[in-house]
Protein backbone atom coordinates (compact mmCIF):
# COMPACT_ATOMS: atom_id res chain seq x y z
CA UNK A 1 0.00 0.00 0.00
CA UNK A 2 1.34 3.41 -0.97
CA UNK A 3 2.45 5.70 1.86
CA UNK A 4 1.77 9.42 1.96
CA UNK A 5 4.45 12.02 2.56
CA UNK A 6 2.87 12.87 5.93
CA UNK A 7 3.12 9.23 7.00
CA UNK A 8 6.82 9.11 6.10
CA UNK A 9 8.15 12.54 7.15
CA UNK A 10 11.01 14.45 5.54
CA UNK A 11 13.91 12.20 6.56
CA UNK A 12 12.24 9.04 5.28
CA UNK A 13 11.19 10.77 2.06
CA UNK A 14 14.79 11.80 1.42
CA UNK A 15 16.09 8.30 2.19
CA UNK A 16 13.83 6.99 -0.57
CA UNK A 17 14.73 9.65 -3.14
CA UNK A 18 18.45 10.31 -2.67
CA UNK A 19 19.70 6.87 -3.79
CA UNK A 20 18.00 7.51 -7.15
CA UNK A 21 20.13 10.56 -8.00
CA UNK A 22 23.01 10.21 -10.51
CA UNK A 23 26.48 11.72 -9.97
CA UNK A 24 29.82 12.08 -11.74
CA UNK A 25 33.47 12.22 -10.70
CA UNK A 26 33.46 16.00 -10.18
CA UNK A 27 30.81 15.73 -7.45
CA UNK A 28 32.80 15.49 -4.23
CA UNK A 29 29.89 15.77 -1.76
CA UNK A 30 26.37 15.08 -2.91
CA UNK A 31 22.93 15.15 -1.26
CA UNK A 32 22.79 14.99 2.52
CA UNK A 33 24.93 17.96 3.51
CA UNK A 34 24.13 21.68 3.69
CA UNK A 35 25.58 22.19 0.18
CA UNK A 36 26.90 20.02 -2.62
CA UNK A 37 30.66 20.29 -3.17
CA UNK A 38 32.04 20.14 -6.73
CA UNK A 39 35.70 20.08 -7.79
CA UNK A 40 36.79 23.39 -9.36
CA UNK A 41 40.58 23.85 -9.40
CA UNK A 42 43.68 23.51 -7.19
CA UNK A 43 42.66 26.42 -4.97
CA UNK A 44 38.87 26.20 -4.69
CA UNK A 45 35.97 23.79 -4.62
CA UNK A 46 32.53 25.00 -5.71
CA UNK A 47 29.47 24.97 -3.44
CA UNK A 48 25.94 24.50 -4.82
CA UNK A 49 22.78 25.19 -2.85
CA UNK A 50 19.07 25.61 -3.55
CA UNK A 51 16.46 26.66 -1.00
CA UNK A 52 12.81 27.65 -1.08
CA UNK A 53 10.41 29.73 1.01
CA UNK A 54 6.66 29.17 0.77
CA UNK A 55 3.86 31.46 1.88
CA UNK A 56 2.07 29.90 4.83
CA UNK A 57 5.13 27.83 5.80
CA UNK A 58 8.09 30.22 6.01
CA UNK A 59 6.24 33.55 6.08
CA UNK A 60 2.67 34.87 6.21
CA UNK A 61 0.72 36.90 3.62
CA UNK A 62 1.16 39.91 5.92
CA UNK A 63 4.98 39.71 5.96
CA UNK A 64 6.56 42.83 4.38
CA UNK A 65 7.85 41.88 0.90
CA UNK A 66 11.45 43.06 1.52
CA UNK A 67 11.67 40.71 4.51
CA UNK A 68 10.33 37.84 2.41
CA UNK A 69 13.04 38.39 -0.19
CA UNK A 70 15.69 38.85 2.46
CA UNK A 71 14.78 35.57 4.14
CA UNK A 72 14.76 33.68 0.85
CA UNK A 73 18.38 34.60 0.15
CA UNK A 74 19.50 34.48 3.80
CA UNK A 75 18.50 30.83 4.16
CA UNK A 76 20.72 29.83 1.25
CA UNK A 77 23.55 32.01 2.55
CA UNK A 78 23.29 30.24 5.91
CA UNK A 79 23.99 26.92 4.19
CA UNK A 80 27.04 28.36 2.45
CA UNK A 81 28.21 29.48 5.91
CA UNK A 82 27.70 25.96 7.26
CA UNK A 83 30.26 24.72 4.73
CA UNK A 84 32.76 27.48 5.58
CA UNK A 85 32.26 29.04 2.15
CA UNK A 86 32.09 32.34 0.33
CA UNK A 87 28.83 33.02 -1.60
CA UNK A 88 29.08 34.04 -5.25
CA UNK A 89 26.08 33.96 -7.62
CA UNK A 90 22.33 33.45 -7.21
CA UNK A 91 19.41 32.56 -9.48
CA UNK A 92 15.94 33.57 -8.24
CA UNK A 93 12.78 31.68 -9.21
CA UNK A 94 9.46 33.23 -8.21
CA UNK A 95 6.07 31.50 -8.46
CA UNK A 96 3.14 33.81 -7.75
CA UNK A 97 -0.58 34.10 -8.47
CA UNK A 98 -1.33 36.68 -11.23
CA UNK A 99 -3.66 38.62 -8.90
CA UNK A 100 -0.69 39.76 -6.80
CA UNK A 101 0.72 43.24 -7.39
CA UNK A 102 3.95 44.23 -9.11
CA UNK A 103 4.82 46.15 -5.94
CA UNK A 104 4.97 42.80 -4.13
CA UNK A 105 7.68 41.53 -6.47
CA UNK A 106 9.54 44.84 -6.40
CA UNK A 107 9.56 44.66 -2.61
CA UNK A 108 10.80 41.06 -2.65
CA UNK A 109 13.70 42.06 -4.89
CA UNK A 110 14.48 45.04 -2.66
CA UNK A 111 15.14 42.63 0.21
CA UNK A 112 17.08 40.21 -1.98
CA UNK A 113 19.25 42.94 -3.48
CA UNK A 114 20.13 44.57 -0.16
CA UNK A 115 21.33 41.29 1.36
CA UNK A 116 23.10 40.29 -1.86
CA UNK A 117 25.04 43.57 -1.80
CA UNK A 118 25.99 42.99 1.85
CA UNK A 119 27.58 39.63 1.02
CA UNK A 120 28.93 40.36 -2.46
CA UNK A 121 26.46 38.10 -4.26
CA UNK A 122 25.51 38.71 -7.89
CA UNK A 123 21.89 38.05 -8.93
CA UNK A 124 22.64 36.28 -12.19
CA UNK A 125 19.08 35.60 -13.38
CA UNK A 126 16.24 33.25 -12.63
CA UNK A 127 12.67 32.47 -13.66
CA UNK A 128 9.11 33.60 -12.98
CA UNK A 129 5.92 31.59 -13.32
CA UNK A 130 2.27 32.00 -12.42
CA UNK A 131 0.67 29.83 -9.75
CA UNK A 132 -2.81 28.38 -10.41
CA UNK A 133 -3.78 29.21 -6.81
CA UNK A 134 -3.18 32.25 -4.63
CA UNK A 135 0.24 32.25 -3.04
CA UNK A 136 3.93 33.09 -3.36
CA UNK A 137 6.93 30.75 -3.59
CA UNK A 138 10.56 31.88 -3.96
CA UNK A 139 13.41 29.52 -4.77
CA UNK A 140 17.05 30.61 -4.54
CA UNK A 141 19.83 28.65 -6.26
CA UNK A 142 23.18 29.87 -4.90
CA UNK A 143 26.78 29.08 -5.76
CA UNK A 144 29.81 29.62 -3.59
CA UNK A 145 33.38 28.53 -3.11
CA UNK A 146 35.55 27.11 -0.36
CA UNK A 147 39.23 26.28 -0.22
CA UNK A 148 39.96 22.89 -1.80
CA UNK A 149 39.25 20.03 0.62
CA UNK A 150 38.40 22.51 3.39
CA UNK A 151 34.59 22.38 3.36
CA UNK A 152 32.99 21.69 6.73
CA UNK A 153 30.84 18.55 6.41
CA UNK A 154 28.32 16.94 8.73
CA UNK A 155 29.99 13.54 8.46
CA UNK A 156 33.47 13.93 9.96
CA UNK A 157 32.64 14.17 13.65
CA UNK A 158 34.11 11.64 16.08
CA UNK A 159 33.33 10.50 19.62
CA UNK A 160 34.70 13.04 22.08
CA UNK A 161 34.29 16.05 19.80
CA UNK A 162 32.80 19.03 21.62
CA UNK A 163 29.43 20.26 20.34
CA UNK A 164 29.04 24.05 20.19
CA UNK A 165 26.46 26.51 18.93
CA UNK A 166 27.15 29.99 17.63
CA UNK A 167 24.39 31.84 19.48
CA UNK A 168 21.17 31.69 21.50
CA UNK A 169 18.24 29.62 20.28
CA UNK A 170 14.44 29.68 20.44
CA UNK A 171 11.54 32.00 19.72
CA UNK A 172 12.48 32.77 16.14
CA UNK A 173 8.93 33.06 14.79
CA UNK A 174 7.20 35.12 17.52
CA UNK A 175 10.19 37.49 17.63
CA UNK A 176 10.40 37.56 13.79
CA UNK A 177 14.13 36.84 14.00
CA UNK A 178 13.53 34.24 11.28
CA UNK A 179 13.07 37.22 8.92
CA UNK A 180 15.98 39.38 10.09
CA UNK A 181 18.81 36.99 11.08
CA UNK A 182 22.29 37.53 9.70
CA UNK A 183 23.81 34.42 8.07
CA UNK A 184 26.93 33.35 9.96
CA UNK A 185 29.30 33.63 7.01
CA UNK A 186 31.71 35.94 8.83
CA UNK A 187 32.09 33.49 11.74
CA UNK A 188 32.45 30.48 9.44
CA UNK A 189 35.18 32.21 7.41
CA UNK A 190 36.99 33.16 10.61
CA UNK A 191 36.98 29.49 11.68
CA UNK A 192 38.40 28.47 8.29
CA UNK A 193 41.09 31.14 8.28
CA UNK A 194 42.14 30.38 11.86
CA UNK A 195 42.37 26.64 11.05
CA UNK A 196 40.10 25.79 13.97
CA UNK A 197 39.71 21.97 13.92
CA UNK A 198 35.99 21.93 13.24
CA UNK A 199 35.27 18.28 12.50
CA UNK A 200 31.59 18.69 11.49
CA UNK A 201 29.19 21.60 11.06
CA UNK A 202 25.69 22.49 9.88
CA UNK A 203 23.22 25.33 10.27
CA UNK A 204 20.24 25.10 12.62
CA UNK A 205 17.25 25.61 10.36
CA UNK A 206 14.91 22.90 11.63
CA UNK A 207 15.82 23.18 15.31
CA UNK A 208 18.48 21.57 17.50
CA UNK A 209 16.14 18.65 18.19
CA UNK A 210 16.02 17.74 14.51
CA UNK A 211 19.39 18.95 13.24
CA UNK A 212 21.73 17.61 15.94
CA UNK A 213 20.57 14.01 15.38
CA UNK A 214 21.20 14.53 11.66
CA UNK A 215 24.78 15.64 12.29
CA UNK A 216 25.37 12.80 14.74
CA UNK A 217 23.92 10.21 12.36
CA UNK A 218 26.03 11.52 9.46
CA UNK A 219 29.11 11.17 11.71
CA UNK A 220 28.04 7.68 12.91
CA UNK A 221 27.88 8.91 16.50
CA UNK A 222 25.42 9.60 19.28
CA UNK A 223 25.55 12.68 21.50
CA UNK A 224 25.31 13.80 25.09
CA UNK A 225 23.87 17.24 25.88
CA UNK A 226 24.08 19.40 29.00
CA UNK A 227 20.63 20.97 28.83
CA UNK A 228 21.58 23.71 31.28
CA UNK A 229 24.30 24.94 28.90
CA UNK A 230 22.04 25.48 25.87
CA UNK A 231 21.90 29.26 25.24
CA UNK A 232 18.32 30.53 25.05
CA UNK A 233 16.98 33.82 23.74
CA UNK A 234 15.39 36.00 26.42
CA UNK A 235 11.90 34.76 27.23
CA UNK A 236 12.56 31.25 25.83
CA UNK A 237 13.00 28.02 27.75
CA UNK A 238 15.25 25.09 26.87
CA UNK A 239 12.49 23.15 25.15
CA UNK A 240 11.79 26.10 22.84
CA UNK A 241 15.51 26.41 22.13
CA UNK A 242 15.56 22.76 21.10
CA UNK A 243 12.28 22.56 19.19
CA UNK A 244 11.36 25.94 17.69
CA UNK A 245 13.73 25.95 14.69
CA UNK A 246 14.61 28.67 12.17
CA UNK A 247 17.48 29.98 14.34
CA UNK A 248 20.10 29.81 11.57
CA UNK A 249 22.93 29.58 14.07
CA UNK A 250 25.78 27.14 13.42
CA UNK A 251 26.11 23.79 15.16
CA UNK A 252 29.66 22.44 15.14
CA UNK A 253 31.72 19.56 16.51
CA UNK A 254 35.27 20.63 17.44
CA UNK A 255 38.30 18.51 18.31
CA UNK A 256 38.37 18.33 22.13
CA UNK A 257 42.10 19.04 22.31
CA UNK A 258 41.46 22.54 20.89
CA UNK A 259 38.01 23.44 22.21
CA UNK A 260 38.78 25.30 25.42
CA UNK A 261 37.31 28.38 27.10
CA UNK A 262 39.70 30.71 25.27
CA UNK A 263 38.69 29.42 21.84
CA UNK A 264 34.98 29.62 22.69
CA UNK A 265 35.38 33.19 23.91
CA UNK A 266 37.41 34.18 20.84
CA UNK A 267 34.71 33.03 18.42
CA UNK A 268 31.63 33.61 20.59
CA UNK A 269 30.53 29.98 20.60
CA UNK A 270 28.96 27.96 23.43
CA UNK A 271 29.74 24.30 24.23
CA UNK A 272 26.57 22.29 24.87
CA UNK A 273 27.76 18.68 24.89
CA UNK A 274 29.79 16.16 22.94
CA UNK A 275 29.60 13.39 20.39
CA UNK A 276 29.79 9.89 21.84
CA UNK A 277 29.78 6.28 20.74
CA UNK A 278 26.96 4.04 21.86
CA UNK A 279 23.77 5.36 23.39
CA UNK A 280 23.46 9.09 24.12
CA UNK A 281 20.89 11.78 24.89
CA UNK A 282 17.40 11.78 23.36
CA UNK A 283 16.03 15.17 22.32
CA UNK A 284 12.46 16.27 21.63
CA UNK A 285 12.15 16.85 17.89
CA UNK A 286 12.19 20.13 16.03
CA UNK A 287 10.52 20.93 12.72
CA UNK A 288 9.97 18.06 10.24
CA UNK A 289 8.54 18.84 6.80
CA UNK A 290 5.43 16.92 5.64
CA UNK A 291 4.54 16.09 9.29
CA UNK A 292 3.27 19.49 10.46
Amino acid sequence: MSQTLSQLGENAVLSRLLPLLPANDALLVGPGDDCAVVARNKEWDSLLKTDVVVEGVHFTPETPPPLIGRKALARALSDIAAMGGIPEHALITILVHPSRSIELLEGVYTGINELAAQFGVSIAGGETSSLPYDGLVINVALTGKVETNRAFLRSRGEPGDILCVSGPLGGSFPSERHLTFTPRIELARALVQAHVPVKAMMDLSDGLGTDLPRLAQASHCSFEIDFSSIPCHEGCNVRQAICDGEDYELLMAIDPTSCDAALCAQFGITPIGKLVSGRGTTLPGGWVHFCA
